[in-house]
């Protein structure tokens, strides 16, 4: 996955709690079998007037134009601002594919579903949890200049206004923060470790052979 350290990008202000991994990518397209291609479904049943499914072209689909995604000040920001409990509900890895190959990198809110918060830092998101006070002031901001730009810096755990007026502090694992700095999902993290692997494999066969005679059999 693409490393994290510090991004820069306009804000997509989403006012909305409990928005559940539903909404953020409707059931249907769970029937897809490949890992991309989400990025346009993304709130779908928010973002379109009609019934989006599997493989559909949305080129020409009916915009709800009141959705914050199809309003052009907000389109390319890579930053959504939601309130508490985003990304409740079922625990579809969809969700975070759908947010990230639509161009989010990192999500502010209250509070996250607990599922859906490690399923986004598998997947290269940066969730950042503030306090409700402090969400409630970025939304008065957003609101304040129309579009707001952040920054986000994962090193110095601090979210900021470029002008500094705002700046808020976030907590995060320090072993989540060290796969994200380094661009490591749990995949990447035991391929480092393939020589020892493959030198434990060969020196148990070694030691009990008739493990390679059974496997062969089987």
């Amino acid at each position: 996955m693409d490393k994290f350290t510090r991004l820069r990008s306009t804000v997509v202000p989403l006012d909305r709690s409990n928005v559940d991994t539903d909404a953020i990518i409707p059931k249907q397209f769970l029937k897809s079998i490949k890992r991309t291609g989400f990025g346009p479904y993304l709130f779908d049943e928010w973002r379109y007037l009609d019934r989006g499914e599997p493989e559909q072209d949305c080129t020409h689909r009916p915009l709800n134009p009141d959705f914050v995604l199809n309003q052009p000040q907000y389109r390319g920001g890579a930053i959504l601002l939601a309130r508490a409990n985003f990304g409740c509900g079922s625990s579809r890895e969809h969700a975070p594919w759908a947010l990230q190959q639509y161009g989010f990198r990192a999500m502010i809110a209250p509070s996250f579903g607990d599922i859906f918060y490690n399923n986004a830092m598998q997947n290269g998101l940066l969730p950042v949890v503030l306090a409700d006070a402090q969400v409630d002031a970025l939304f008065a901001r957003a609101a304040a200049d129309g579009v707001m730009a952040l920054d986000v810096d994962l090193e110095a755990q601090t979210v900021a206004t470029p002008d500094g007026a705002l700046s808020f502090g976030f907590d995060i694992s320090p072993f989540r923060k060290y796969c994200l700095l380094n661009g490591l999902d749990d995949i990447a993290l035991t391929l480092r470790k393939a020589d020892e692997i493959r030198a434990f494999e060969a020196a148990h066969l070694q030691a009990f052979p008739w493990l390679k005679r059974d496997a062969a059999a089987a």
